[in-house]
């Protein structure tokens, strides 16, 4: 049953920061109130981790203990034939997404923490899959990070593509910064290119050595929960969560170092310095960063004239702090920010519907349906 609830946005603008407003005093804007309601259109679902729109009246939504649920007007049902998944801390069943040739094909991607493997503990792993009668067939392991650990941090773990026929997804460093992020012949904080078909592009930029991970694209992430196509330039955008601070937006290029952890503008969570370097030749720099943290998870696009104000806005979950954040960008620079949702619960995901609504996965309640009011 759909239920539905009122709310008001309210800005924040004592939190806004840009890379260069840090540096040079934030200038912020006072929007206008906008007012909204929402529904629940799937309901109970402990970590509502991914979230794919096979049509306008169904979907898909991972539970991150390792259910699938298929979604037909409001309705959830298990579905059957997920390979096995290693539930660790933050790893589980991750996320989901339909191919861009969908209709023609029927294919559906999905991430998750995977045991496979002769090293006890588990890594990220890719899948290809169709649904067919409520059960998963033809499902291929397309990608599956090497080095298994009983660590439960950092997996990752997010999908999207392009229009060249290519597939991005990104793995964490797994709880091991002093290694993978940095080093392209082991699996872990990167963000990961494949054809399709999960073979590997012959363009991909670190083919050229058997030692390398040819898959990757680009390599120092963190942990990555966060990734989208932008709608204009077709770039891929990804966020990442920094440790006691740091928490970034990277436009993602092929071969880039994101530089973690060689260089971050967050500590430890002890309080402890990481490192006193946030700028470094040859590493990049982020579109932005949050201070504090706000722990983001999902991130997406709105596009559509459903909420005119917001067209063209960028929205991220926090799970911190328990809201949707709205950022206003202009010239890849973040000129304000503002809370949707506030105190709603710690939002997991937010993707951009067929209809043009934004929908927000929140844990312990399930999938939300923003709705404007004139």
């Amino acid at each position: 049953m759909k239920r539905k609830f009122h709310f008001l946005l309210c800005s924040f603008a004592a939190l806004s920061f840009s890379c260069d407003a840090q540096e040079n005093g934030p200038k912020i804007q006072t929007p206008s109130t906008i007012d909204y309601s929402y529904e629940v259109v799937a309901d109970s679902i402990d970590i509502p981790w991914g979230l794919t729109f096979l049509n306008d009246n169904e979907f898909l939504v991972t539970e991150k203990a390792g259910i699938l649920y298929h979604v037909v007007d409001g309705v959830k049902k298990e579905v059957e034939g997920l390979p096995p998944v290693y539930v660790r801390g933050q790893g589980g069943l991750l996320d989901v997404a339909i191919a861009p040739n969908y209709s023609e094909t029927g294919i559906i991607y999905f991430t998750t923490s995977s045991p496979l493997g002769e090293e006890k503990g588990g890594h990220t792993a890719l899948y290809s899959t169709q649904l067919e009668d409520n059960k998963l067939i033809n499902t291929k392991l397309l990608y599956k990070g090497d080095y298994n650990t009983k660590k439960g941090q950092h997996w990752g773990s997010r999908i999207s593509f392009d229009d060249q026929g290519h597939l991005y997804f990104s793995i964490g460093d797994r709880g091991n910064r002093e290694v993978n992020p940095q080093d392209i012949t082991r699996d872990g904080g990167k963000i990961y290119r494949l054809n399709l078909d999960g073979s590997i592009p012959a363009d991909n930029p670190f083919v050229d050595n058997d030692n390398n991970r040819k898959a990757i694209y680009s390599y120092g992430h963190r942990n990555p929960q966060g990734m989208v196509t932008h709608p204009e330039t077709g770039k891929i955008w990804v966020h990442e969560h920094g440790p006691r601070g740091g928490d970034e937006i990277n436009i993602i290029e092929t071969g880039k170092n994101y530089g973690w952890p060689v260089i971050t503008y967050g500590i430890n969570y002890s309080g402890t310095p990481i490192t006193d370097i946030t700028k470094k030749e040859g590493l990049e720099q982020p579109l932005y960063y949050w201070l504090p943290s706000i722990a983001p998870s999902g991130m997406a696009f709105s596009t559509s004239k459903v909420y005119p104000d917001w067209k063209g806005d960028l929205f991220v979950g926090s799970l911190r702090f328990e809201y949707l954040e709205r950022l206003e960008i202009q010239k890849n620079k973040v000129i304000k920010r503002e809370k949707v949702l506030d105190s709603i619960g710690r939002v997991r995901n937010v993707e951009e519907g067929p209809d043009g609504y934004l929908y927000v996965g929140v844990e312990g309640k399930g999938i939300l349906k923003i709705i404007p009011k004139s």
